[in-house]
């Protein structure tokens, strides 16, 4: 059964409101087929970060576009498990490579997981959060989601993926939504 973000102003303009499904197939059905690239980045393993990084020809970055303590939707609160109406740790941001935003990332983190070694999550800055993940044995990942994003125009994401990742009764939510300059890229979905 998919579920929808909320639609009340707090998501930012950037990111469309998007139905998520919790594999690319049911996603697939609902879209009537998904591009090769876009099916591609919705099923990549490992480090987003790294496989964009290996795409550059000059250069990557991330762009903060926001952090702070939020109220997360409702569909992600209920996804992580919290209270309605708690605040999380919200961070925003664009992952650019070639001096291109290719991917727009928003990482919900509770509270409960900003302790002892966790809290270096709030002063991440311009790194990358998939370093601090995939570098760390004690967090995993959990399935891939798939959302289709009801787009207002074309500049916006059509397509996002999101997992929860955990490190014991810790968990955060990642989600990724691909830009259409990404997903246009001649070596978008080489491998």
């Amino acid at each position: 059964m998919p579920s929808k973000d909320s639609e009340h102003g707090r998501i930012p303009a950037a990111l469309p409101p998007t139905t998520w499904y919790c594999s690319l197939a049911a996603a697939n059905l609902k879209r009537h087929g998904l591009d090769p690239v876009s099916r591609y980045w919705l099923q990549l393993e490992g480090s987003l970060t790294r496989a964009l990084q290996l795409r550059c020809q000059q250069g990557f970055h991330v762009e903060v576009a926001r952090e702070g303590f939020y109220r997360p939707t409702r569909e992600e609160a209920l996804t992580l498990g919290i209270p309605m109406g708690q605040v999380a740790w919200i961070r925003e941001v664009r992952l650019c490579g070639d001096d291109t935003p290719w991917v727009l990332a928003r990482t919900i983190i509770p509270r409960s997981t900003l302790r002892g070694a966790d809290r270096r999550l709030k002063n991440l800055g311009r790194t990358p959060l998939g370093a601090y993940l995939f570098s760390s044995q004690r967090w995993s990942r959990g399935p891939l989601q798939t959302g289709l994003c009801h787009r207002r125009d074309q500049e916006q994401p059509p397509v996002a993926r999101r997992s929860l990742f955990h490190s014991g009764e810790r968990r955060l939510l990642v989600g990724e939504y691909f830009l259409p300059d990404l997903l246009a890229r001649p070596d978008s979905n080489r491998t």
